[in-house]
């Protein structure tokens, strides 16, 4: 009797499992479309990102490595679509190569480079902080005290591992001016800093100690 009862019992689950497929075929087929479309998706765009990757790596590669001065132009046009195209990798470096062999003059134009890696391009956040950074110590020269803290601001306001970089160029720059008291503001704050670069605060205590002392 118990295994009478027991093989109807698996009929009526095989049964039901059967009519539960049978009434939900069309919601089950979708779903498996969408899942199959999904994954085509996903891989295919995984691919694309890929070679698009490969095209501008070899595109960079060949751009630098056929650079000479009789053809600057060629490459200053390169490097600067690179850079429209908001690599993560290699936009960054194009901007560095322009200005290490100083193929624009025009310091708007740099600061727009840098300006489209900043604002426009996906980046791991230090990396976006160094850019500020070098942003900065470009422009240092020739800004404003107010300028050059706007630049600046993002890594004073966070826990960046630039920020000790920044308060170092802030202080270089007011000491340089001959604002001896900001400048001394400044190289103090690296001293308590709790993630001050090494060097940055080597630097900072002999300037502290030669120059800045009471």
């Amino acid at each position: 009797m118990d295994e009478e009862l027991s093989i109807i019992n698996s009929n009526n689950r095989n049964q039901k499992v059967k009519d539960f497929f049978y009434n939900n075929k069309k919601i089950l087929l979708t779903i498996l479309i969408l899942i199959f479309l999904s994954l085509i998706i996903f891989f295919g765009y995984s691919e694309y990102k890929d070679l698009k990757e490969n095209k501008i790596s070899n595109f960079y590669n060949s751009t630098v490595i056929k650079y000479s001065k009789k053809e600057s132009n060629k490459t200053l046009n390169n490097l600067i679509e690179i850079i429209n195209e908001k690599n993560s990798t290699y936009s960054p470096l194009a901007l560095y190569f322009i200005i290490d062999n100083k193929l624009i003059e025009d310091k708007k134009q740099i600061n727009d480079l840098f300006d489209i890696l900043i604002k426009k391009t996906s980046l791991e956040n230090e990396i976006k902080n160094l850019i500020i950074y070098k942003k900065a110590l470009f422009n240092s020269d020739e800004v404003t005290e107010n300028e050059l803290l706007e630049i600046l601001n993002p890594l004073l306001n966070s826990k960046s591992v630039w920020k000790s970089h920044a308060l170092y160029l802030l202080a270089e720059f007011f000491y340089s001016k001959n604002e001896l008291q900001k400048s001394k503001e400044f190289f103090s704050q690296i001293l308590v800093l709790e993630y001050s670069n090494p060097e940055i605060l080597i630097k900072t205590q002999k300037r502290l100690n030669r120059d800045l002392s009471d």
